[in-house]
Order: C-alpha cells, then structure tokens, then sequence
C-alpha cells in the first residue's frame, strides 16, 4: 500500500509540475505554484517553464572564429574559455534566456558558437558580442576607503590608473598553505605601474573592473614591485577559477570574427513542435495497440505506466530544466519505445513461469527477478552510448543525448516500479 501512495504522490507531483501556469476549469483558474527556494544568501525562483531551443523557439545562430595567432600555445584552453566566459556575460546583457554557448575545435582553428533562443534583434547581437572585454584597475576617490566594506558603490567614485589588460599577461589560479588565491603576471610596464598602484594605496581597496562592472575590490598590504601579485580572501576553488577567467576575459583577448550567422523564423520552430508531438502521439498509440494485444491486461498495466513514464519524463525535463530542441524530442519520442522493452521481457519470463507450471503469484515475482540482469545490462549499455554522445558531442547531439539519458532513468523506474505495484494489485490482493 505504501508503494501505491508514494507512486500516487510522485504523480501528482509531476502533473503539478507539467500543466500550464494557469489552468482555467470554468470561471475558476488554477495556478501553478512556482519553485522558490534558498540558494545561500540568494533566493532562487523557477517558472517551470519548457525552455525551448533555437530550432523551436526561433531566434538567432552566429559562429565566431577565434584568432589564436598571438595567443602563447600552453595559455589557448585558457584564452579560449575566457572568450567564451566573455561572450556570456554580454549576451545576459541582451535580456536572452537560456543562451547556448559552445566552443569547438577543427584542427588549428577554434570556434564559437552561440544560438540566441527568442533574439530577433540580430545586429544588436553582432554589436554587443563582438566588442573585446576591457579590464582595467582603479582606485576610489574617497580616501577614507580601506577596506572592500567601505568601497563606493559607484562607477563614478572610481578613477583610472592606467593599467589595464593589456599590461596583464595572465592571471591563474594558485594556492598558498592549501587555501585558493588568484595569482597575477602582469608585462614589465604592467609591473611598474602596479608598483606605482600599490605603494600609494597601501592598506586601501584597488577595485578591478571589467566592461566597466566590478568583478573584485581587493585590499593591498604591501607594495607590490615584481609584477606578480596574489589576490587572497576565502576563496573556494571554484569561485577563484572563476575570478580567473574574468580576469583573462580581459588580460588575453583573442580577437573573433564572425564567419556565419542567421535567423530562424519562430514559424518554423511551431511546426517543428506541431510534427513533434504528432510523432510522439502516433509512437505512443502503436506502442499501447501493440502492448494491449499481445498481453492483454499486462499489456493495459504497462500502457498506465508507459502514460506515467510520459508524465514524469516530462516533468524531469521541466525540472533540471533542459532546452528542449527537435533532438531532444528525437530522443524522448525514441526512449518511449524503450520503456516497453523491459516490460516485454518480464511478460516473457512471468509466460515461461506459467508454462512450468508456477502459481501466478510466485510466476509474477519470478519473471520480474530474472528478467532484472537483462534489463539492467541492456540499459547501462545504452546509457554508456549516450553518455559518449553527450561528453564528446555539441548542440543537438548533446540534447538528444541528455534526453535520452533522462527517459532511461525514467523507463526503469515505470516499467520495474510502477508496473510490478499495478500487477500486484490486480492479481495478488493478498501481499497488499
């Protein structure tokens, strides 16, 4: 009985989860809660909304080349991720949900690839992401600012030193007695300029700003005049990789041309979705027709769970969110088959039970056990396939892959979970 209330639950959960934000029955309209939650200090919120993809929803695809011609060949992984960490942080200044940003590599040449979901406003695009990440560091004008608690919160307090990104070579992350700290390299001009910086401002906050946003306001504690200085605090590791490549964005900027670039029609992603969901009503019908025929109430049993398995899939989908693309939906549509296969196999088994003259209820719990290491090895080896396909893939193939991935995780609990409770309450009242 507790499986059947828990399965009830997760149900009603994921039906929440997938109806529209409002839902009017009459003169009465229901809405749906959004999720809101606590994420440190930041307060998180979720309209659990279907996050579309480019070929869906419509909006604008552009491919850069980068130029790694000045870019020393140990820093190009660096510079790389830097671009690219650079270019999302201009296209959130676009207003763009769920951006897509990805880098790939054909031999010697590196390239960007960005698909703007929903942006219509292509030359704005081009404008905006095309312009080179400007660092620079400098210092407040209130003289009484010696800490990062006391510094101005305005651009307008601050004035320029000087040094900018191009007098830093690098900035990596290190360590220093365990803990994270950003290390920096600046050229031997960049050096005696922040020689100057430090020895003046000495036990007040240096702000460093990038496209005119701060990204760090450190105190300095001594002169610095090697050129190598450390930006120390508590730092995870993360959050001091992060610094890094912000600082890059700006130290090594890598100069990118746009080679291809175009709309897609919003039109064109409607009857993409309309073809969509075609496809998967007709899959699903045959697949119930052919379950239903061939084992008769078992086969009705798994139709409730492979319905179940759509809901849940669905709402899982809603939920991580994934950008749902025309693969993405390949590989949902594709899985749907996938979910009866396991309950093929315990059918199989519970009729070779039979056959041997097993009681039903001892043949049920049989076929479900020795079916189980077929199941479960047939699919590991498909989730190992779309593993490979998502780590070494990109753009659609990574989709259709994370779909995939998520519609066998589903599968097996609908066809083990759902289906082995459902046939247990109608043939063995007993056990419940």
């Amino acid at each position: 009985m507790r499986q059947i209330v828990f399965i009830l639950i997760i149900c009603v959960l994921a039906g929440i989860v997938v109806m529209p934000a409002t839902l009017k029955l009459g003169s009465y309209a229901l809405y749906r809660p959004r999720v809101d939650f606590s994420l440190g200090s930041k307060r998180v919120f979720r309209d659990l909304e279907l996050k579309l993809g480019l070929d869906l929803q419509g909006g604008t695809h552009l491919v850069y080349q980068a130029d790694m011609a000045n870019i020393p060949a140990g820093n190009i992984d660096e510079a790389i991720q830097a671009t690219r960490d650079n270019l999302e942080r201009r296209i959130n200044l676009l207003g763009v949900a769920e951006p897509v940003i990805q880098t790939s590599q054909a031999g010697s040449q590196h390239r960007l690839i960005v698909e703007l979901p929903g942006a219509k406003d292509i030359n704005t695009a081009l404008t905006t992401i095309g312009q080179t990440a400007q660092l620079d560091f400098r210092e407040p004008k209130t003289a009484s600012a010696t800490s990062a608690a006391d510094l101005p919160a305005g651009r307008q307090d601050f004035t320029a030193t000087g040094l900018t990104g191009r007098d830093l070579k690098i900035a990596q992350v290190k360590f220093d007695n365990g803990k994270a700290v950003v290390g920096l390299d600046f050229t031997p001009e960049g050096a005696r300029k922040f020689a100057d910086l430090t020895t003046k401002n000495i036990g007040k906050t240096v702000a460093i700003f990038l496209d005119n946003q701060i990204i760090s306001a450190p105190t300095v504690q001594t002169a610095i005049t090697d050129g190598a200085a450390v930006i120390t605090g508590n730092f995870t590791i993360e959050a001091a990789k992060q610094l890094a490549l912000l600082l890059n964005a700006g130290a090594l900027p890598v100069p990118i041309k746009i080679v291809e670039q175009r709309n897609v029609g919003a039109t064109l992603g409607q009857e993409s979705i309309n073809k969509s969901i075609l496809a998967a009503s007709v899959g699903m019908a045959v697949v119930w027709l052919f379950m239903l025929a061939n084992y008769g109430i078992k086969g009705l049993l798994a139709d409730v769970a492979l319905g179940m398995y759509l809901l849940l899939s669905i709402a899982v989908v809603k939920l991580i969110p994934i950008t749902l693309t025309l693969a993405g939906i390949a590989g949902l549509v594709l899985s749907i088959g996938m979910a009866v296969d396991a309950n093929i196999l315990i059918f199989e088994r519970i009729k070779e039970e039979l056959r041997w003259g097993r009681p039903l209820s001892a043949a049920l719990e049989l076929g479900f056990h020795r079916a189980w290491n077929s199941i479960r090895d047939s699919n590991i080896s498909s989730l190992i396939t779309a593993g490979i396909l998502f780590w070494f893939g990109s753009g659609s193939v990574r989709g259709f892959a994370l779909t995939l991935i998520v519609g066998i995780g589903v599968s097996l609990f609908t066809s083990i979970t759902i289906t082995r409770t459902l046939l247990r309450l109608i043939y063995d009242r007993s056990r419940l």
